[in-house]
């Protein structure tokens, strides 16, 4: 299994496989059980599985059938196969769990793709399998409004498009529209010939925020893009924690240090894995949910 992705319940990892075969995907029963209980000790998870399983089968609830095992990193590094669910069993199980804390899980699970996010999200994994990032060229304000109509396009009428209002995040106020057009000028002829150039760039193009909404993880991708024009390098997202992300992102505004030790610690030359890139898709629209 090539195509692997990451959800966020809670800041849990629910981690799934594609099924070419069947055209769909399963998710890892253990990453379902830490999610509903909320529970850190992989171990505890797996045996309580294992456990419910077989509860459920003495109450002929089916969920697992010999033909829904895949592999799975373990705590220890090494992929070792595991019992999946298919979204059918998933639904299934959170609602014959047997406490009602199964509840919030299903609600997410069953509604999460239908948000403007859930969908964006689908659009974003398209955009990398596509290769019309190939055809873009790194670096320019172009290439982040190409990428930007393409996650949004059909969700927001302003996908694509450089905003003309001022906005504000918090006591953040981002460039003022009027002078919006000018900077993003000054901020494409930016150097990018090395790591500290192309960091200094993606910070100042953050402070810009062209867009209404969805800059961050439209400007992740076109960071990527330079990275891999440049420095043959890209940035493993899933290594990087969300609030150590979101803090060195408020503090590059006034000091960048933080945000380029985060960044350097976790580029790899893995430039045409689509594994890291499907996982910077799901880590970067995990940093975006509200906690």
């Amino acid at each position: 299994m090539s195509k692997k992705s990451i959800r966020f319940f809670n800041d849990r990892e629910v981690r799934a496989v594609w099924d070419e075969e069947h055209s769909k995907w399963w998710f890892s029963a253990t990453d379902i059980v830490r999610a509903i209980n909320d529970e850190d000790d992989y171990k505890k998870c797996r045996n309580y599985w294992k456990y419910l399983k077989g509860k459920l089968a003495k109450e002929n609830v089916q969920l697992v059938s010999t033909t829904n095992h895949f592999k799975f990193e373990a705590p220890d590094g090494k992929q070792r196969a595991a019992d999946a669910l298919d979204a059918e069993g998933v639904q299934t199980l959170a609602k014959h769990y047997p406490n009602n804390r199964a509840s919030d899980f299903l609600d997410w699970f069953v509604y999460s793709d239908n948000t403007i996010d859930g969908q964006s999200k689908k659009k974003a994994y398209t955009l990398i399998e596509s290769g019309l990032l190939d055809s873009m060229k790194p670096g320019t304000v172009k290439c982040l409004q190409q990428i930007h109509a393409y996650l949004f396009g059909g969700l927001y009428d302003f996908a694509g498009k450089i905003r003309t209002k001022t906005i504000s995040k918090g006591n953040t106020i981002f460039c003022l529209a009027e002078y919006l057009h000018q900077n993003l000028k000054t901020i494409e002829l930016m150097p990018e010939t090395s790591f500290d150039e192309i960091v200094d760039k993606y910070v100042e193009m953050n402070v810009a925020h062209p867009f209404m909404e969805g800059n961050g993880r439209s400007t992740r991708i076109w960071l990527d893009l330079i990275f891999k024009k440049r420095l043959g390098k890209c940035v493993d997202w899933s290594k990087i924690n969300k609030r150590d992300y979101l803090s060195a992102m408020v503090e590059s505004q006034m000091d960048n240090t933080k945000i380029k030790s985060l960044l350097e610690s976790v580029l790899t030359d893995r430039i045409d894995d689509r594994e890291i890139f499907m996982k910077g898709i799901d880590y970067s629209y995990y940093y975006e949910q509200e906690d």
